[in-house]
């Protein structure tokens, strides 16, 4: 699946990856079956690269896509795990961009900063499907491992959520300052943690300062973008070319394509429209076309949401 067939052009990334999904649903179970519920979730999505699972708290979110892959889904955990999902509504996958570099910095004992670690982050846009890359600029010999091991996996894990609710699915976080609190103890006393750091600290302590570097350099909301390609009886081209405009879609293109079944002129448009109203576009596509009109949509990239997006 997804092998291209032929030279590869310059520029022609197919076959590279998968696109991202453009849908996700919140999936739940009863109580007991929560824990199974996850866990069979996150073994499906290691084995299938179309499946793409998070959680934050006790929700759990599936990315799709299409409303067909759900109920697959649904089918497989029922069947091979014996849990019963229960899916929300299939909904536009969103996501937070930074728009902007941010730094925000936090040191032992000064101000409010009751944690015994000394954390530096500075946040960095990067091209759309990088995914999160986490470096140093600190000496990795500063403090121990796995302090800065606790650091990075808690940046990874507060990026499934920003500011304004949304995953934030590529960035570059730089740790720019460490510093901690050696092992110590009183006098003839054991380890006494209120004088020494632990990875705790720098678990409690990177989300405040990710949060302050994110806000600094501002996120905006972006949505799905699908590209598609109608095929329509020559005399209908207006009313279709409404309703994609209605959609808020954009027509780029409209060129003659021969005779149709029944004789009749055909027009193929091309453009693209937000993946949250392609199902309105398939659904009234056939009674504007007689049952005549074709649709094909494929993901094409995510791009600023046109409406205000607010925090929920």
């Amino acid at each position: 699946m997804g092998d291209v067939v032929g030279p590869k052009l310059p520029g022609d990334e197919r076959g590279s990856q998968f696109p991202p999904p453009s849908y996700e649903t919140v999936v739940d179970a009863d109580p007991g079956d929560r824990g199974r519920l996850y866990s069979a979730l996150t073994e499906l999505a290691e084995q299938d690269p179309l499946i793409r699972v998070r959680r934050r708290d006790e929700e759990i979110t599936v990315s799709l896509y299409g409303e067909v892959q759900r109920e697959v889904l649904a089918a497989i955990l029922q069947r091979d795990y014996g849990v019963e999902a229960r899916f929300g509504e299939v909904r536009t996958a969103r996501e937070e961009r930074l728009v902007g570099v941010g730094h925000a910095l936090e040191v032992i004992k000064q101000g409010d900063n009751e944690f015994l670690a000394t954390i530096g982050l500075r946040v960095e846009p990067v091209p759309a499907g990088t995914g999160v890359i986490f470096e140093l600029e600190c000496e990795r010999g500063s403090m121990p491992p796995a302090f800065f091991d606790a650091t990075e996996d808690t940046v990874r894990r507060e990026l499934v959520l920003g500011p304004l609710r949304f995953p934030v699915p590529d960035a570059r976080v730089v740790m720019t300052h460490s510093g901690y609190w050696p092992r110590q103890s009183h006098m003839h006393q054991k380890f006494n943690k209120a004088m020494s750091s632990t990875g705790a600290d720098f678990r409690g302590l990177a989300p405040r300062v990710l949060a302050a570097a994110v806000k600094r350099a501002g996120t905006v909301v972006c949505e799905p973008v699908h590209r598609f390609v109608i095929e329509v009886p020559d005399d209908v081209v207006g009313p279709v070319a409404s309703l994609v405009g209605r959609l808020g879609g954009v027509l780029l293109e409209s060129r003659a394509a021969g005779a149709g079944v029944a004789g009749a002129g055909i027009v193929v448009l091309r453009g693209e429209i937000p993946a949250g109203v392609v199902v309105a576009l398939q659904r009234d596509l056939p009674g504007l076309t007689r049952g005549e009109g074709m649709c094909r949509t494929e993901h094409d990239r995510f791009e600023p949401v046109r409406e205000p997006a607010t925090s929920t």
